[in-house]
C-alpha cells in the first residue's frame, strides 16, 4: 500500500498570521495500535476481544495500518504550500492576508486536536481556522470535531488566538464538486474508454451510514449528501450515466441506519441485469479503512459473487482542486 509522505509542510513562514487546523477522525498506523485506538473510540469502555480481532484483520488486509495520517499530512502540506506560495507571489485569488501554518489534529489518535491547537498557538498564529475534514454536517461528525476543538481551546486557557473561525462543512463548495467530477471523469477514462460503454455503468455515490435518529434531530447530513451527488452530476452533463446514493460502513448497534446499504444496491442492480458499477466515495476525502477495506475489498468481493464488475474512483487525497477548495475555505474565513 502506498503511503503519502508526512514531511513538514513547505514554505513555512517565520511569523505566521493564520493557523489552519485540519481535523480528521484518526486511525491506527500499526496493528499493535488497533486495541488502544478502539479503546479511545469507545470512550474508555473495554472492547470485546472478537471486535479487536475483527478490526485488526481489516487493517492487516489493507497493509498493516491506516494511511490516514500520512494522507492528511500531505493535504496539510499541499494547502500550506498553496497558500504561502500564492501569498509570496501576490496571487490574491489563492490566498489572503498573512502567511499560514497548517497543522493536523485527530479526534481519536495521535497527533491529537489539542496538540495541533497548542502547536499553532506556540507558533504565534493569531487567527485560527478550524476545518473538520468531513464535508457533510452531522452532530456525530462535524459536531464532535467542534466539541474537541472547544475542549482544546479551554485547555490552553486565556485567549491564545485573536479570532477563531470554525468551518462547518463544505458539501456544495464548487471546487469540492469539481474535484469529484474530475475523479469520475478520470476513472471512466480508465475503466470505460469506449463511449458506448458508459450506458452500462451505474455510479454509486457512497457515504458513511449514521443512525436514522439523526434525521429526527434535524441533521442535514442526508440532504447534503444528495446535494453533493447532484452537484457532481451537474458537472458531467455530457455523460449518460445512471446513478444513486447509497451508504456503507454502518455500525453494529442494533438501531436503524441510513440506507440503502451498498450491498443491497448491488443485489438490486445484479437482479436487474446491471453488471458494472463505479463507486464514488463522496462522504470521505482521504484513503482509509472505510474506503480501502469496506469498498475495495468487501464491496468488491460481494459484487464479484453477483457477477458485477466493481470499480472505484480515486479518493480526493491531494487533488489540486480539493486543495483549492480548502484554500478557498480559509480565505473566506479570514476575509
Amino acid at each position: 500500500m502506498t503511503r503519502e509522505g508526512s514531511a513538514r509542510p513547505l514554505l513555512e513562514p517565520r511569523d505566521p498570521e493564520i493557523g489552519v487546523l485540519l481535523m480528521a477522525y484518526g486511525a491506527p498506523d500499526r496493528l499493535d495500535d488497533v486495541a488502544p485506538f478502539l479503546l479511545d473510540v469507545r470512550g474508555g469502555r473495554e472492547t470485546p476481544a472478537a471486535l479487536v480481532e475483527e478490526v485488526t484483520a481489516r487493517y492487516a488486509a489493507i497493509g498493516g495500518g491506516s494511511p490516514l495520517l500520512g494522507v492528511t499530512r500531505a493535504q496539510a502540506s499541499a494547502l500550506q504550500a498553496r497558500w504561502n506560495g500564492a501569498a509570496a507571489t501576490g496571487d490574491s485569488g489563492q490566498a489572503g492576508p498573512g502567511g499560514a501554518r497548517v497543522a493536523v489534529g485527530m479526534r481519536h489518535w495521535q497527533p491529537r486536536i489539542a496538540e495541533a491547537v497548542a502547536e499553532l498557538a506556540g507558533a504565534g498564529c493569531r487567527t485560527l481556522v478550524a476545518i473538520p475534514l468531513a464535508p457533510h454536517v452531522s452532530r456525530m461528525s462535524v459536531g464532535a470535531y467542534m466539541d474537541a476543538l472547544k475542549r482544546a481551546l479551554e485547555t490552553l486557557g486565556g485567549r491564545p488566538f485573536r479570532a477563531v473561525h470554525r468551518v462547518a462543512g463544505f458539501h456544495d463548495h464548487p471546487r469540492f464538486l469539481d474535484a469529484w467530477a474530475e475523479r469520475v471523469r478520470s476513472a471512466l477514462a480508465r475503466v470505460a474508454p469506449e463511449p458506448e460503454a458508459l450506458a452500462e455503468i451505474d455510479l454509486l455515490f457512497t457515504a458513511h451510514s449514521l443512525p436514522t435518529s439523526i434525521v429526527a434531530d434535524g441533521d442535514p447530513y442526508p440532504e447534503q449528501l444528495e446535494a453533493t451527488a447532484h452537484g457532481v452530476m451537474a458537472r458531467l452533463p455530457d455523460l449518460p450515466l445512471a446513478w444513486r446514493l447509497c451508504y456503507q460502513s454502518a455500525g453494529a448497534r442494533p438501531v436503524p441506519w441510513l440506507g440503502p446499504p451498498i450491498g443491497e444496491v448491488l443485489d438490486a442492480l445484479a437482479a436487474a441485469g446491471r453488471r458494472r458499477v463505479l463507486a464514488v466515495p463522496i462522504g470521505f476525502v482521504s484513503d482509509h479503512v472505510e474506503v480501502l477495506y469496506d469498498l475495495d475489498l468487501e464491496a468488491r468481493a460481494h459484487a464479484a459473487t453477483l457477477g458485477v464488475r466493481f470499480e472505484r474512483t480515486e479518493s480526493l487525497n491531494t487533488s489540486p482542486l480539493f486543495i483549492d477548495a480548502l484554500a478557498d475555505l480559509v480565505r473566506a474565513a479570514v476575509s
